[in-house]
């Protein structure tokens, strides 16, 4: 077992203080890593800026847990259904409290990543000009372009303290494949000063080498892998699982008041030991999200 190889618990305690600024659920819908989302409120994580382009329910959950103070976000919400409850009780009514929002598009948020990875200190786009965003984001500058004199607007980078993304397969020293939609998680996880993988299989470096092209990030980016099989349900890994649709629609309807959102945390986090009984419980739904699987070599 190499150093990098940690469990879940450590990886978090170890690596994610209180106040870190964290890029999650970065391959858009797919490939959340939810067990990551889980941990944070199991270990009580707290003044979190949470960074992504969307991220399904998994801000939802730690935002409606307490551990947010900040977001960077294209989109918050349940995909399935649309709202998302506990987010909004936190801006609407500062429940369980107020949190800071700096609106992004999906565009911009991966410009400011990228940003973050090239170590540029912003990158120009004319998006977003003459729309409501740059105001309600209050970090872009509008600017005069040197070349054409036209207006442009300047996107900062983003630099976040932990990227966390889920992948089909790593070997222990980090060097992660993942196939299906990227999103920005190459560019989340080379912007980052952290970088944590959570694989459904630990495999040999020789099985990582043989395929470069699906190398999303190299191991020497990368500061912990977990290997945590199930990580991302109840959003889908390629080849792996499934979505389930359901789970999305029975978490919406669980948590439209405080008091069913606490039951539901309860019920499906803080008394989950670990992702393992997590998975237990779902019993034969997780064997039926698995079935129908293609082969990848």
């Amino acid at each position: 077992m190499t150093a990098k190889l940690v469990s879940l618990r450590d990886a978090v305690d170890r690596l994610v203080p209180d106040g870190a600024s964290i890029a999650i659920g970065c391959a858009l819908e797919p490939a959340i890593p939810f067990a990551f989302a889980h941990e944070l409120i199991r270990q009580r994580r707290s003044e979190l800026h949470l960074i992504g382009p969307i991220s399904d329910i998994a801000f939802d959950q730690l935002i409606g847990a307490g551990c947010v103070s900040q977001a960077s976000a294209a989109w918050i919400g349940n995909v399935s259904a649309g709202l998302a409850h506990a987010y909004r009780r936190a801006m609407e009514e500062g429940v369980p409290r107020r949190i800071e929002v700096h609106d992004h598009s999906n565009f911009t948020i991966a410009q400011a990543l990228l940003a973050g990875a090239l170590g540029a200190p912003y990158l120009p786009t004319k998006t977003l000009l003459g729309s409501d965003i740059p105001q309600a984001n209050g970090t872009f500058r509008e600017a005069i372009d040197p070349f054409s004199g036209e207006k442009i607007l300047l996107i900062p980078a983003i630099v976040p303290d932990v990227t966390v993304i889920a992948v089909q397969r790593a070997d222990e020293d980090g060097n992660a494949h993942l196939w299906g939609p990227w999103g920005v998680s190459q560019e989340a996880a080379l912007a980052a000063k952290t970088t944590i993988v959570l694989a459904e299989e630990i495999v040999d470096r020789a099985v990582i080498a043989s395929d470069p092209n699906r190398t999303i990030v190299a191991g020497t980016k990368v500061a912990a892998v977990v290997h945590e099989p199930g990580a991302c349900h109840p959003s889908p890994v390629q080849d792996r699982y499934r979505r389930d649709h359901d789970f999305f629609h029975e978490y919406h309807a669980a948590t439209r008041d405080r008091q069913g959102f606490e039951r539901w945390i309860g019920e499906w986090v803080t008394d989950v030991p670990d992702r393992a009984a997590y998975l237990r419980k779902l019993g034969a739904r997780w064997t039926a999200l698995r079935e129908h699987r293609t082969s990848v070599a």
